[in-house]
């Protein structure tokens, strides 16, 4: 029997039901928070939360992935006392987000202090995934790093390659977002292969931010998950471009290549309110409601669905 960590402990693979793949709780910028903002209520989030996720479940999700790691504002202990309450997996990440410098904590200790010393994000990494989340029991089930349209900075690499270092020493698979308009799943396929990480391990992050057909059959031809995991984004690529590149990709026969999901948040500090209806499809639902039976009319089978929302994240979790 194989088992994956969830905030609520250890779950058998095959009780993972239909899953959506990159799903945050919350995305928080904690320092402008702390500072500047009134819109935080701890007690109403929190309960928001709960009330989306028990929705989320009677809609037919059993389990979310949360990638949500240092630079996004995690906050486990808060996701355990919201899984707590709720009767569905929720799977928490390890790793770090930027798009081009390391944190500063990091910015002058391990290498960047002096180069040729050892990364102190490996072992926090594996800390994380081996004994659990500082402050709680929580084990994070995978890794999470990003590269974006800046490319391959020296603070992204680091990053990558610490990644694919805990990645090694763990076993944990490996997410990473991506900007396919700029074909950075390139640099993380040699990155990657440099380090010794088996493509089938990693999932690349917004792949479906494109409608570039040719260039996502090439990595998934080399082995990558590919996350179409951005619906309900309809500022990035429309309604039509995000269902037609999925059914596109079935077709050529790669359904056992992708996983869907929205990149939601029951509160995301990013954007601001103001701005939310311009984005109405932007929630935990829309793939079960508006999706799924959009694939279908473009020919996608219900089987196919299966494999993008139950069989490929089982066996990206499985290994």
């Amino acid at each position: 029997m194989a088992t994956v960590d969830t905030v609520r402990g250890p779950v058998d693979t095959a009780e993972l039901g239909r899953t959506l793949m990159h799903e945050h709780v919350f995305v928080l910028t904690l320092d402008s928070q702390q500072n500047w903002s009134d819109e935080w209520d701890e007690a109403e989030q929190v309960e928001n939360a709960v009330r989306k996720l028990k929705e989320l479940k009677a809609a037919g999700i059993s389990t979310i992935a949360d990638p949500t790691v240092d630079g996004l504002g995690r906050d486990v202990a808060r996701i355990a006392r919201i899984q707590a309450e709720v009767d569905l997996n929720i799977i928490v990440a390890t790793g770090v987000y930027t798009y081009c410098d390391v944190p500063n904590f990091f910015a002058f200790r391990g290498p960047g202090a002096l180069p040729g010393l050892p990364d102190p994000m490996v072992d926090l990494f594996v800390r994380d995934i081996e004994e659990g989340v500082k402050g709680t029991s929580v084990r994070a089930a995978f890794l999470k790093c990003a590269i974006d349209h800046h490319g391959l900075t020296p603070g992204v690499e680091r990053v990558m390659r610490a990644v694919a270092a805990a990645h090694l020493r763990t076993g944990a698979p490996v997410m990473v977002h991506t900007h396919p308009g700029s074909r950075s799943g390139l640099e993380v396929r040699r990155v990657l292969a440099e380090e010794g990480v088996e493509p089938r391990r990693v999932l690349l992050a917004h792949s479906g931010d494109t409608t570039d057909a040719d260039h996502l059959s090439e990595l998934a031809e080399a082995g990558f998950l590919l996350g179409m995991d951005r619906f309900g984004i309809d500022t990035t690529l429309d309604f039509e471009g995000r269902v037609g590149i999925v059914a596109e990709l079935c077709r050529r026969g790669f359904a056992s290549s992708m996983v869907l999901s929205q990149d939601a948040a029951c509160y995301i500090d990013w954007v601001d309110p103001l701005l939310k209806p311009a984005l109405p499809n932007w929630h935990y639902l829309h793939v079960l409601a508006d999706v799924v039976p959009a694939l279908h009319e473009r020919g996608v089978t219900e089987a196919q669905v299966d494999e993008m929302l139950v069989s490929n994240p089982r066996r990206y979790f499985e290994g």
